[in-house]
């Protein structure tokens, strides 16, 4: 079996993730770390997490972020005892409200305004705002046991961490409509072929398999990713020809970065190129 760099985790930072780091720093793992919920998530784990998210998006050595959960599932949603326990406690009345706006929507804002691509590893079921925190990340890699589902009308709720903007746009409005009122729950197969997960892998060859394509999205030029990602969100809003007006200042930036010389040269040389995300 193929080896993998030495693995440095730091438990000081983070109280409510697990991280790894691989690569020589150049890809960073989050792991939620509360397997007795499912990693459901709290106040202080959707912090944890906004502020790793703008570390890594921040910090230069870093050229990929994936989040994953520990245990048997990657998240379970929203931790409701954490939200009515102490909403009730405070006699808040707009709980729901604020954990959206002062929790979720900056964490939704911090993923997909990351400068370095950020992977979701799947390694169980992601329900609720755990199947949206997986796809809102640039894409997904899931084990074949894992399962998604839009549980929020289960309780009466609508989709949030940006469901309401994503499902639509990643799935049209017919099977987004479907997937929110039902809850249905989608296998990770299921999911794959309605184009919400890259790719599927037995739970034998999850970690070694999702490592390989890690490793080589951590060696990529890190700019260039960058700016494809800046260029695929304003595709929404834009019109065709301000979005080819766009392709061509992003193309430039990019044809102005050290990684497209050396790719360039490695071409004209016949050698493998090293990027150095820069």
């Amino acid at each position: 079996m193929r080896k993998f760099t030495l693995i440095k985790k730091n438990k000081t930072m983070y109280t409510q993730l697990d991280i790894e780091s691989h690569f020589d720093g150049k890809l960073k793992i989050a792991y939620l770390n509360q397997p007795d919920t499912m990693n459901a998530l709290t106040k202080p784990s959707l912090g944890d997490l906004k502020d790793f998210i703008k570390e890594c998006s921040d910090d230069p050595t870093v050229r990929c972020v994936a989040i994953s959960g520990r245990g048997r599932a990657f998240c379970s949603g929203q931790n409701l005892d954490d939200a009515f326990v102490q909403g009730n406690d405070h006699h808040d009345d707009d709980i729901i409200r604020r954990i959206v706006t002062d929790y979720y929507n900056p964490l939704v804002l911090e993923i997909t305004r990351c400068k370095k691509p950020v992977v979701a590893l799947v390694n169980g079921p992601a329900v609720g705002a755990g199947a949206m925190l997986a796809l809102i990340c640039d894409f997904v890699l899931a084990n074949n046991k894992a399962y998604f589902s839009q549980a929020f009308s289960n309780i009466g709720l609508i989709p949030d961490t940006g469901g309401t903007y994503f499902l639509p746009k990643l799935l049209g409005r017919q099977l987004a409509n479907y997937l929110a009122f039902t809850g249905k729950k989608l296998s990770a197969e299921e999911s794959k072929s309605y184009g919400l997960v890259a790719e599927v892998f037995t739970e034998e060859e999850f970690n070694s398999k999702s490592m390989e394509i890690l490793e080589k999205v951590s060696n990529m030029p890190t700019v260039g990713l960058k700016l494809t990602k800046k260029a695929f969100a304003n595709s929404y809003n834009n019109t065709l020809k301000e979005q080819l007006e766009l392709e061509g200042d992003l193309q430039q930036e990019a044809a102005e970065t050290e990684d497209f010389k050396e790719g360039v040269q490695a071409f004209l040389q016949k050698r493998k190129p090293e990027y150095k995300g820069k």
